[in-house]
């Protein structure tokens, strides 16, 4: 197993860096869309509704590569101060009892999400926007299962640290 959690590990790394780049795409439209509407009087809602969809990749790509770099938000006034032993405990039980669920909830409610935007066929509501709406709505999915695979290796990781902890603590 432990092969395998650094493969997938490592994938969600790469990917979570490679949506990092987005930034760059996204400031150079913006820029882009700018200078058009200042300096020609011209705009267009498919551009304005690309700035979007690439802002979404870039948040929902990000959401495992955080967890795998372990940048999560976390209450640290307590948590830092824990013998790693405490913090394994309270990872491995934010692990079971709130990432994972939460995980597969957003699973569930974000297929549905993206099947029904599929059947319509659903598009920008904005005359000229974008076509396909649904395909940022398939990345929402995508992004809860990076972060359900990426919650299972943390878990992973957890028990095995605590394990490797209770042996040092036992003698």
């Amino acid at each position: 197993m432990q092969k395998s959690n650094n493969k997938l590990e490592k994938l969600i790394i790469k990917i979570g860096e490679s949506s990092s780049y987005l930034v760059l795409v996204l400031i150079v439209i913006i820029c882009i869309d700018v200078m058009m509407r200042y300096l020609f009087n011209k705009s267009n809602a498919w551009v304005i509704d690309l700035e979007w969809y690439i802002f979404s990749l870039i948040f929902l790509l990000g959401f495992s590569y955080t967890l795998a770099a372990d940048k999560h938000v976390r209450v640290d006034v307590f948590y830092s101060k824990w013998p790693q032993k405490k913090q394994d405990v309270l990872n491995i039980i934010g692990y079971v009892f709130l990432l994972i669920p939460w995980c597969i909830v957003g699973i569930e409610k974000s297929y549905t999400l993206f099947i029904n935007s599929f059947h319509m066929r659903e598009g920008s509501p904005d005359p000229g926007g974008m076509p396909a709406r649904y395909v940022i709505k398939f990345f929402i999915v995508v992004s809860f299962v990076l972060l359900l695979i990426q919650g299972v290796i943390e878990l992973y990781k957890a028990i095995l640290s605590f394990k490797n902890k209770s042996k040092a603590w036992s003698g």
